[in-house]
């Protein structure tokens, strides 16, 4: 055990309890003892006496420690940082006194167990200011002053784990509140329109992403939407349940069809936390006792049209993604969807799956092969998404990397 000069002074070394030297020359027998734990010591001690007294009655015990000795808080500010180990700290330093010496030590060292070791007698102020215990200096053997530091390591251990869980439980709350947004309860009670919606979370489930979808009749049209916010993460999760609540509002009060996707991409414009934030979107509108549907493309790919049990895609005439050039209002490709024919919209994870294996990944008209597969084998028009999910994992070999909304919209019944 190197503790540097024994006299008084600052002198300040490294520590390795278990066999050790004390002072320059002199060299103690090792100890055969049963190690409990390996514990990082930060000492912070200005009295060299009561620096070697810790040590010596640390290397009396079973607990492996190494201790890194200093005696001002100027020398500790630079083992502090990142420090996961236990800071045995002195109250009444040179250059640090107190409560403010505590804080700044708890402050500095958030990841630390921080054991107080001071004459001053004053044990519930110290815990309460956050340390893990307080000993007062004469009243500490080794084998309390060991099992104080092994405990107040696995109690910070256990406050971060419980810190951690909660704010996993926060995350996962919020991400709910988000996916309520994106993902809300479509209103079509006097639309000829059916529906049947579906979301699958990706492998990066740590970080929602913008997928949303919605469905509205008004005044004797529907109109569906589906759209991807580029990127995840809870920027663009709340961009994404901005820009769907926004497309509701504006259909709902009445604005004219053409002016729907302008004026949301000046809300875009104005809500979006980056400048290169932009998003794809998939607008269709189809009018109570008409067979032909309205479907604008800005960036996105177009629905699949599914009728007689095979999928189609439509050659939509595409347009630049929301928020990176103005969106023509005039411009739209018209389909026609007779009654018992469906539309199935999606979000890009599906079309991003790779095609048995990387680079090649499915595309449209990889995914287009997949549905038709998947109808061939017989499966209800209704249970396509699962189906169609299961089979993009199988070719991309794994979980799909995003998200995957789908919203598939009948007219009428299926066939």
């Amino acid at each position: 055990m190197v503790i540097g000069d024994g006299a008084a002074g600052s002198a300040e070394g490294t520590v390795v309890n278990g066999g050790a030297s004390l002072g320059d020359d002199t060299v103690l027998d090792d100890r055969v003892e049963a190690t409990v734990e390996s514990v990082d010591v930060l000492l912070i001690e200005d009295d060299p006496g009561d620096a070697f007294l810790a040590e010596e009655l640390l290397a009396d015990t079973a607990l492996t420690t190494h201790i890194t000795w200093v005696s001002t808080l100027k020398a500790a500010r630079a083992h502090l940082t990142d420090f996961r180990g236990c800071v045995l700290l002195d109250l009444n330093l040179p250059d640090g006194h107190g409560l403010d010496l505590l804080r700044e030590v708890l402050d500095t060292a958030p990841s630390a167990a921080v054991v107080v070791f001071t004459g001053l007698d004053d044990e519930h102020e110290g815990i309460a200011a956050g340390a893990q215990d307080y000993l007062v200096k004469g009243q500490v053997d080794g084998s309390l002053l060991a099992r104080s530091l092994r405990y107040s390591l696995e109690r910070r251990r256990a406050d971060e784990n419980a810190r951690q869980l909660r704010e996993a439980r926060m995350r996962a709350r919020e991400n709910m509140r988000l996916e309520r947004g994106l993902l809300p309860q479509v209103l079509l009670d006097s639309s000829p329109l059916s529906h049947r919606a579906y979301y699958r979370p990706g492998r990066k489930r740590a970080l929602v992403g913008g997928d949303f979808y919605d469905a509205v009749e008004k005044d004797g049209t529907t109109h569906v939407i589906i759209g991807d916010v580029s990127g995840h993460g809870p920027d663009e999760a709340a961009l994404g349940v901005s820009l769907r609540i926004a497309w509701r509002t504006l259909v709902m009060s009445g604005i004219s069809e053409e002016r729907v996707l302008p004026n949301l991409e000046e809300l875009l414009a104005t809500e979006r936390a980056q400048e290169e934030m932009y998003a794809t979107l998939c607008m269709t509108s189809l009018d109570t006792g008409s067979d032909r549907a309205r479907v604008r493309s800005l960036g996105h790919p177009p629905p699949m049209i599914v009728k007689g049990g095979v999928a189609e895609e439509i050659q939509a005439v595409p347009q630049p993604p929301l928020g990176v050039f103005p969106v023509d209002q005039d411009e739209f490709t018209e389909v026609v969807l007779p009654r018992g024919v469906s539309l199935l919209f999606y979000t890009d994870g599906l079309v991003d799956a790779y095609d048995g294996g990387p680079p090649a990944r499915l595309e449209v008209a990889g995914l287009r092969r997949l549905v038709n597969g998947v109808l061939g084998q017989g499966v209800a028009l209704n249970n396509l998404p699962e189906h169609l999910v299961d089979e993009a994992e199988r070719s991309n070999g794994g979980p799909l990397q995003d998200d995957v909304a789908m919203l598939l919209i009948t007219h009428g019944e299926p066939e």
